[in-house]
This record gives structure tokens, C-alpha cells and sequence, in this order.
């Protein structure tokens, strides 16, 4: 055993045979690939029948030996077979350059691809969004399922932790508001109107709006990190393994924490932003604050409030999902955690941007302008 690869030439009745004898593994491989091609005589066969051993390395060797001489490989048991197979699938040109592709082409294929991905994206959406209606189905089913203290928690994180920054961001849009519709208006006379500007954009449109598009930076991506992590450390297998659904104990009470806190953060973000904008209609058009109000309370109708209110726990909820969802989808490494991350929060505001257009063609449809 162990014996030093060696090789002699025979000359059988149907050809040149080599035939190899000795350990063919790289321990004891010595200078057999040296000899080989220092190897100038005719070859027909390889005989390796009397090899003790052979491991990768000795089988490339015979194999590109065989492969220049076009010789025939024979005598190995089914393990070295086996492993033969595998060398010679793994024997292909390599190109140290990708092929040369038009750019047309390439366009063509980034839009197909991306194609692709939109539309297995939107299926595996709606296929989530089912599977939260049917754990909302069976924790109403089920009362003692529900997840009270988590979803509390989630109404913490998503709606008081975020006053700070939805007020900033409302009290400075108010303010940028009234201030361009004052300088747009003051050409024509009728300052007076940038009451209105301010007032309806902000309960009708921009204060739901901006306040989806905070909570999806802040909470979407949040819940997508969060979830994603568990599932690289395989929480959520562990879940399913002692009989916990995910869906009811990670998805329900995230999204029913957002759809619950959305109207409300965008009624704040609303009423801060007039706050704003009649701070500067006081400042700078000599508007004070009573006559703002009046004015506010006279040419805003109920309806845009309503309009609001209604458009805000519809925003929340795909904002939840499309983050549970991404946290979902992670997997094998923790790059997969910053990738679904980014794609929670960028397919959250593009859906909320979607809705917000089919809203507005719906209300005005139905009259309330």
C-alpha cells in the first residue's frame, strides 16, 4: 500500500497500453505528471486495474492525458469512475471575458428581467396580503391567539416614537406651503386664498401622504430588518416548530399596529401642518391666527378630512405587509437583510403613490372635491 505512482508501456494484440500501478492521490503522485508528458510513445489504452488508490488529482492527470493522446480510460471501480465523470464535466474552457452583448439586447434583457421580477413580486404580495386576512380570520376565531402586548408595543414604536419627526416634517411642509402659494398668489392679488391652498392640501392629500411615506422609511423598513434577521437566525423555523403561526405572532400585530395608527398620525400631521402654514400666513401676510381659523373652518369641507381618513389605515396596511413581506423573503445571508430592506421601503411608497392617484380619480368620481 501507499506505493509511488508508476506507469510502463505493453504492447497488447489490440493496441498500446499504459498501465498505471501504485497510489495515484497526491501524497504519493511524486512526479507522474512530469514523466507523462515527457511520454513521446503511441498510447491506445489507459489500464488502471492495479492502482491502489486514486483521488482527484490523480484522476485529472489521467484524464488530460488521455484527453491529449485520445486515449481510452479503463480498469477503474465505480467509486473512480464516479470521479473520473466529475473531472471530465468539470474539464470546459473557462472565458476570461463575458461575451460581447449589443446594447439593445442588454436593455432588452434588464426590462425583461425586470419585468419578471415586478410580476412574481406583485404575485407573492397579494399572496401574502391572503395569508394576513386569513390569520386575521383566525385570531377572531381564536381571541386567545391575538397578540395583545405585541401589537401595544407596535402602536409605541409606530405611533408615538414617531410624533417627533411626523410634527417637524408636517410644520415644515405647512410653512413651505403657504409660503410659495402666497408668493405664487400675490401676483394676482388674492393672498387671502393661500388659507385655502393650505387648509385642503394638507387634509386632503399631503398630510396622509407624507405621513405614509414616513412610516414606511421608518417602520416598513424597520419590520423588513427585523423579520429578515429572524429568519437568518431561523426564529421563524423555530416558530413554526413548536406550533407558533409567524403570521399571527409577527405579521398581524405589526400591520394591525400601522393600519390602527395611520389615521390618526395623519390627522396630527394635518392639523401640525396648518398649524404651520397659518404661523406664516400670520408672519408674513398679516393674517392673525382667528381670522385664519375662521377662514380654514369656511372654505374646508368635511369631506377632505374624510377623504383622509379613509385613504390612511388602506396606506398603513400595504405599508405593513410590503415590509413583513420583504422581511419574508430573506434568505441565505445577511446581505439579503439590507436588499429586502431597501425593497420594503421603496415598494412600500410607490404602492402608497399608486393608491394615492386611484383615490384621487375615485373621489372625485363619486363627488367629493
Amino acid at each position: 500500500m501507499n506505493a509511488q505512482a508508476a506507469f510502463s508501456h505493453e504492447r497488447a494484440g489490440d493496441g498500446d497500453v499504459l498501465r498505471f500501478t501504485g497510489n495515484l492521490s497526491l501524497a504519493r503522485i511524486g512526479d507522474l505528471p512530469e514523466r507523462l508528458r515527457a511520454y513521446a510513445g503511441p498510447v491506445d489504452r489507459l489500464d488502471l486495474s492495479d492502482i491502489e488508490r486514486i483521488d482527484t488529482v490523480g484522476a485529472w492527470v489521467v484524464h488530460r492525458f488521455a484527453s491529449e493522446h485520445d486515449a481510452k480510460i479503463e480498469g477503474l471501480d465505480a467509486d473512480g469512475e464516479h470521479l473520473l465523470a466529475q473531472v471530465q464535466a468539470a474539464d470546459q474552457n473557462v472565458s476570461m471575458r463575458p461575451a460581447h452583448v449589443g446594447s439593445f439586447t442588454r436593455v432588452l434583457g434588464e426590462i425583461g428581467e425586470a419585468t419578471s421580477i415586478a410580476l412574481k413580486t406583485t404575485v407573492g404580495l397579494l399572496g401574502f396580503m391572503g395569508a394576513t386576512v386569513i390569520a386575521l380570520g383566525n385570531v377572531i376565531r381564536h381571541p386567545s391567539r391575538f397578540r395583545f402586548n405585541a401589537t401595544v408595543q407596535r402602536f409605541e414604536v409606530v405611533g408615538v416614537s414617531a410624533l417627533g419627526i411626523i410634527g417637524l416634517m408636517s410644520f415644515l411642509i405647512g410653512i413651505v406651503i403657504a409660503q410659495q402659494g402666497a408668493v405664487q398668489l400675490r401676483q394676482f392679488g388674492a393672498e387671502v386664498f393661500t388659507i385655502n391652498l393650505v387648509g385642503r392640501l394638507t387634509l386632503r392629500e399631503l398630510g396622509v401622504l407624507m405621513t405614509a411615506i414616513m412610516v414606511a422609511g421608518r417602520s416598513g423598513s424597520a419590520f423588513a430588518a427585523q423579520i429578515g434577521t429572524m429568519k437568518l437566525t431561523e426564529e421563524v423555523d423555530a416558530m413554526r416548530t413548536i406550533g407558533v403561526s409567524p403570521m399571527e405572532a409577527l405579521v398581524l400585530p405589526r400591520t394591525l399596529a400601522v393600519v390602527l395608527m395611520m389615521p390618526l398620525l395623519g390627522f396630527y400631521s394635518s392639523l401640525i401642518a396648518i398649524i404651520g402654514g397659518g404661523l406664516l400666513c400670520w408672519i408674513s401676510l398679516d393674517i392673525p391666527p382667528i381670522t385664519f381659523i375662521q377662514r380654514i373652518r369656511e372654505v374646508v369641507p368635511i369631506t377632505d378630512l374624510y377623504v383622509g381618513l379613509v385613504k390612511a389605515p388602506v396606506f398603513g396596511a400595504i405599508i405593513a405587509i410590503a415590509g413583513c413581506f420583504q422581511g419574508m423573503m430573506v434568505e441565505a445571508d445577511a446581505e439579503q437583510v439590507g436588499l429586502r430592506t431597501t425593497s420594503a421601503v421603496v415598494q412600500a411608497i410607490f404602492l402608497v403613490i399608486v393608491l394615492d392617484a386611484f383615490f384621487a380619480v375615485f373621489f372625485t368620481w363619486v363627488g367629493w372635491t
